[in-house]
């Protein structure tokens, strides 16, 4: 049991450091997620996702996304996974901005004593509003590494706690962000496995950005729900 405690106090005294450094333009809100698995075979598993976010203290629609893609295993502890996102982010002038992203992630586990370490790569390009804006047509390009540390209780709920760095390749409308890390996310929460089948999920996040011109922090409450048939 204080080995459960050292954890979970550890994963948010992380979460603490960075919410005192954060300084500029703070904002609260909620990311709600449906996760659905389709197993093809032993291998080849149908990714789906829809998630709904709020902003501005939960009072306001941010985006919603849909995901759909492919992750196969690779060897027993990696996988690779391509996916496609369809967005639509609301915006300030009372309308939709619709984005295409495609993501490849390859994502690699170990496990030591009762703690589950994973690490996942993203490469990642968006489009935003391809048919209305000139940079709208090129690409934004974009690397993500995360580190995820699951605490194996052998019990229905698992604690966890992640850290996520993000790295500006190319973005025309951010040049003044290209080719540094320029986003941070720290997570730590909890899921709770009903079955095999049902999974649900709590966590705290807090997002900073530095080295763009209006930086943000977000505090976020998420709730997710997944299923695997």
């Amino acid at each position: 049991m204080k080995k459960v405690v050292g954890f979970i106090f550890f994963s948010y005294s992380l979460i603490s450091f960075t919410t005192c450094i954060a300084q500029v333009y703070p904002d609260a809100g909620s990311w709600n997620t449906f996760n659905l698995e389709v197993k093809i075979n032993k291998r080849l598993s149908a990714q789906f996702t829809e998630e709904l976010r709020f902003k501005e203290n939960f009072s306001r629609l941010n985006l919603l996304y849909t995901n759909a893609g492919l992750e196969y295993r690779v060897l027993k502890n990696l996988k690779a996974a391509f996916v496609y996102r369809f967005i639509n982010k609301y915006q300030d002038e009372n309308y939709f901005s619709l984005r295409h992203r495609l993501m490849l992630d390859v994502s690699a586990k170990k496990k030591y004593k009762k703690v589950d370490f994973a690490y996942r790569f993203r490469l990642q390009a968006e489009e935003q509003d391809m048919y209305s804006s000139v940079n709208g047509r090129i690409p934004e390009w974009y690397w993500r590494n995360k580190l995820t540390a699951k605490y194996d209780l052998d019990k229905p709920y698992t604690p966890y706690a992640s850290v996520e760095f993000r790295y500006q390749i190319r973005d025309v409308q951010n040049i003044e962000s290209d080719h540094t890390w320029h986003r941070t996310r720290w997570v730590a929460g909890v899921d709770y496995k009903k079955n095999d089948y049902s999974t649900f999920g709590i966590y705290y996040l807090i997002q900073h950005e530095y080295n763009v011109k209006s930086p943000q922090a977000q505090y976020i409450i998420g709730l997710e729900y997944s299923l695997t048939l």
